[in-house]
């Protein structure tokens, strides 16, 4: 029996929050005006909590959990795996810098001058 802690999502939750953004996919294939867009894309790519971060971080602890629980030496196949949640980790983590593009088309929308970019 799978191990559950009271804070642990349940499959369905990451289901629904899959499906979420696979709504948003689908309303921003619609070619909605980019005014209603960047609201929702404002907190989706959130430099501290948005989803470049948060699913960098599940990659990491994926990656940990794994070597934790591995086979010491780990065989070659599971060494491959840890390095490529590690790698996958680290790169969808540097796109949280979208933030940054957000903001600027917020601004350029608005007519305010958008923070300087952080990269």
């Amino acid at each position: 029996m799978p191990h559950l802690t009271p804070d642990a999502p349940t499959p369905d939750q990451i289901r629904q929050a899959t499906s979420t953004l696979a709504d948003l996919a689908a309303y921003l294939r619609t070619h909605p005006p980019l005014t209603d867009a960047l609201p929702l894309l404002a907190p989706l790519l959130d430099e501290d909590d948005g989803v470049p971060i948060l699913l960098g971080n599940a990659l990491r602890c994926t990656e940990h959990l794994v070597g934790q629980q591995a086979a010491f030496p780990p065989p070659d196949e599971t060494r491959l795996i840890l390095e490529a949640f590690r790698e996958a980790a680290q790169e969808v983590t540097d796109w949280h810098v979208l933030h940054w593009d957000v903001q600027r088309l917020n601004a350029q929308n608005t007519g305010h001058t958008a923070p300087a970019s952080g990269r």
